[in-house]
């Protein structure tokens, strides 16, 4: 049987196509902003470099002068929270809420200069995270990136199925790429043996990033209520509301990633109601610095009605985070959250996120995360350049359907789960299939550009 007349075959060829063309510019970019977010660590430790790398005698002012001299800076400012120093030759950060906007202050920890200031939502990282999120747009552009991503899902699925080695003759085009059979060929082994070799990492990549999505993760609440998984809180955010830290109850952000990835413990709106002892501070870090919690760890001001102090380890490997509350008056830790502690919900994507950002098991998992960025792009050019290539003059060049389309049901099976799992994709998919019904192939111009005219038996 040639691979052609296989049930589904080219309903699947004509959905890959289509998916293709429509994901192809957000596959670029996503790819590469998570390949620059995978590097985070190192390129915010190089941008810091100035403020991590001080000549100190070792007669270092308390905390509470640190964020006082960082206060005095913006006059009228809110304290937020500060962090510990990473290393012994580290300046002291702190974060201010300085009318609406959250201030990064770098403080040194000896004559107590401010050595440099930035709003927290300007720093690059923040940047390329609402980039690789949201597209800088908020909310819509999250349900936009969503709805590539579910649809890459859909891409990488069916190239699977097209590159299934049905009438193979040797291991060529189907392990590795022929580089020297002419062009044609070398395209299009280049991108179904690469798909083939990235594709179940690029799939986990896309899933693990689906929770900080709006509409899924909204629709991931939905079901955990239903099946009795829900928690009070979680420790990802998947609004534009909650990741740019708004939500806090002083409606500042706190560290960069604490607020990124909601891990706030505040409730939103919550204002803070009573000025705060900064003296109160010192005891803080006094009994937070001991517990020698993995890097950067977070002191945060209580907030709303609570009088607690919040300390988190806001590592990137989520898999060793904590969260503690201190008793406001003497520093004593009144309860301890580690990973363990959590629902296995929440630990199974915290394993997700980690391993998504590149944080879980080291520089092998940075690599593995940009083998697999890098094959997106190298599969969407290569892509873009096999349609370019066979297109005809005036039409967009799809596969025709067959006048007499046979969907077998199992793929009819594969398309209700993805529809049930990924509630965008169904949707939109709906979506397209009645405008196509309605509209688009009743119009003949649009009807044959689009390739919409079944081909001749």
């Amino acid at each position: 049987m040639s691979t052609k007349s296989w049930p589904d075959y080219r309903a699947v060829w004509r959905w890959h196509f289509y998916a293709g063309l429509f994901c192809i510019p957000f596959v670029i970019v996503l790819s590469i902003s998570g390949l620059i977010y995978l590097f985070k660590p190192q390129i915010e430790a190089w941008n810091d470099r100035n403020y991590d790398n001080l000549h100190l005698t070792g007669d270092m002012k308390s905390a509470s002068q640190q964020v006082a001299a960082a206060l005095a800076t913006f006059p009228g400012s809110s304290f937020v929270n500060y962090e510990l120093p990473e290393f012994d030759s580290s300046s002291a950060r702190v974060v201010v809420k300085s009318g609406e906007t959250p201030m990064r202050v770098y403080v040194h920890p000896e004559s107590l200069q401010i050595l440099h200031t930035v709003p927290e939502n300007s720093r690059l990282m923040r940047w390329i995270f609402r980039l690789h999120g949201e597209l800088l747009m908020g909310d819509r552009g999250s349900n936009l990136v969503e709805l590539a991503a579910c649809w890459t899902i859909v891409l990488l699925i069916s190239g699977l199925f097209l590159w299934w080695p049905r009438n193979a003759k040797g291991l060529g085009g189907v392990l590795y790429p022929r580089l020297f059979n002419g062009s044609r060929i070398f395209w299009r082994d280049i991108h179904s043996v690469v798909g083939m070799w990235i594709s179940f990492c690029a799939i986990f990549l896309l899933l693990t990033g689906l929770p900080w999505a709006k509409f899924w993760g909204d629709y991931f609440k939905q079901v955990r209520q239903v099946t009795g998984t829900a928690v009070v809180k979680q420790d990802w955010a998947n609004s534009s509301r909650q990741k740019s830290g708004e939500g806090d109850d002083n409606g500042a952000a706190e560290h960069s990633e604490h607020s990124e990835h909601g891990g706030s413990r505040r409730k939103k709106g919550a204002t803070q109601t009573t000025p705060i002892d900064l003296a109160v501070l010192d005891i803080m870090v006094a009994n937070v610095a001991p517990l020698k919690l993995d890097a950067p760890v977070i002191v945060s001001a209580p907030g709303g009605r609570s009088p607690k102090w919040n300390a988190k380890s806001n590592t990137a490997n989520r898999t060793r985070r904590v969260t503690i509350d201190l008793d406001p008056k003497t520093g004593a830790t009144l309860n301890r959250e580690d990973f363990k502690d959590r629902h296995w919900v929440d630990r199974a994507v915290g394993f997700g996120i980690a391993a998504h950002e590149g944080a879980l098991f080291g520089w092998f998992n940075q690599l593995l995360g940009a083998l697999t960025t890098l094959g997106l792009v190298l599969l969407s050019v290569s892509g873009a350049v096999l349609w370019w290539r066979r297109r005809d003059q005036g039409v967009l060049g799809a596969p025709k359907p067959m006048l007499n389309p046979r969907v077998s049901l199992g793929l009819l099976s594969i398309i209700v789960l993805l529809g049930i799992c990924l509630p965008l994709f169904a949707a939109s998919l709906v979506f397209v299939l009645l405008l196509e019904w309605l509209l688009l192939s009743r119009i003949p111009s649009i009807r044959n550009w689009l390739g919409l005219i079944p081909a001749k038996p």
